[in-house]
């Protein structure tokens, strides 16, 4: 059995151009950097704490705290900009290239980092991330169900509307646990300039990358998605899987937004496969 990590072992912050960023970092190996996704109260940890301590076991495994989410300097909305901050911060760590595991917004960082530097990425592998092209499946104007219910999380991290999100995010009620729930309503209300920061920058909108950038990304892809996503409907990575040239697949039926939870075992057993042998 692996040792079991805890958010307060592997917790360090590093000091970049980006700010200070903080982390959980375990295991030796080949470089894993896990970017979270972008609702309230999300971290490092909490989107990917229970899948650490097992792929520490082959890899050195970095969760890292977004600048304007959790124990990271918080961020303007024209001041963020992850896929520079996740340069910087691979640069302090001395990491000359990684394999990044994007969920949701760490996923749009992920498919943006590899059409900006990809000679610093290995392995390309999102969970649950949004596509650049038009949907055909789900509604084509306003946001999700999903988004809407993040959106409120923001304007209110109370324990009852972080109950609401992390329904809608999982699909099996198991995994929406009360003690995830006040986890992440403690770690929203703990930094009030993080919600607010958010909130300004709602109206802006999410960034695409050009699909004519994505048919020319070399880096061999691994995309996960749920069949049960009520946050990004799964045709997004439909078109992912289509574009990316090196790609691959796992849809993932009684699946919501967090796969890497959700279906844990699998999550790490396919990642470990694809980062060790491709």
């Amino acid at each position: 059995m692996p040792q079991e990590l805890t958010a307060e072992s592997t917790s360090r912050t590093v000091q970049t151009p980006s700010g200070k960023i903080h982390i959980n970092e375990a295991g030796e190996g080949h470089p894993l950097l896990l970017l979270h996704g972008s609702g309230p109260g999300a971290t490092g940890w909490s989107n990917f704490g229970p899948n650490m301590t097992v792929l520490a076991d082959d890899f050195r495994v970095i969760a890292a705290d977004m600048p304007g989410w959790g124990q990271s300097d918080t961020v303007t909305p024209d001041e963020r900009d992850h896929v520079t901050a996740a340069l910087h911060l691979l640069d302090a760590l001395g990491i000359e290239k990684a394999a990044f595991v994007g969920n949701s917004m760490g996923g749009a960082t992920t498919l943006r980092f590899a059409t900006e530097h990809p000679d610093r990425m290995s392995h390309l592998i999102t969970m649950g991330a949004g596509s650049p092209g038009p949907v055909l499946f789900q509604p084509g104007d306003g946001p999700t169900e999903g988004l809407k219910i993040l959106q409120k999380g923001y304007r209110d991290p109370s324990p009852a509307v972080m109950r609401e999100l992390v329904d809608i995010m999982t699909f099996d009620p198991a995994f929406a646990s009360d003690e995830l729930v006040l986890q992440r309503s403690e770690a929203a209300r703990a930094r009030p300039d993080h919600l607010a920061n958010f909130i300004a920058g709602m109206s802006r909108g999410r960034p695409w990358v050009d699909p004519a950038e994505l048919a020319q990304v070399r880096v061999p892809a691994l995309l996960f998605h749920g069949r049960d996503d009520r946050v990004v409907h799964f045709e997004h990575s439909l078109e992912l899987v289509a574009l990316i040239p090196d790609a691959r697949l796992v849809l993932l039926n009684r699946c919501g937004h967090w796969a890497q939870l959700e279906h844990a075992e699998e999550f790490n057993r396919l990642v470990r496969d694809f980062v060790l042998n491709r």
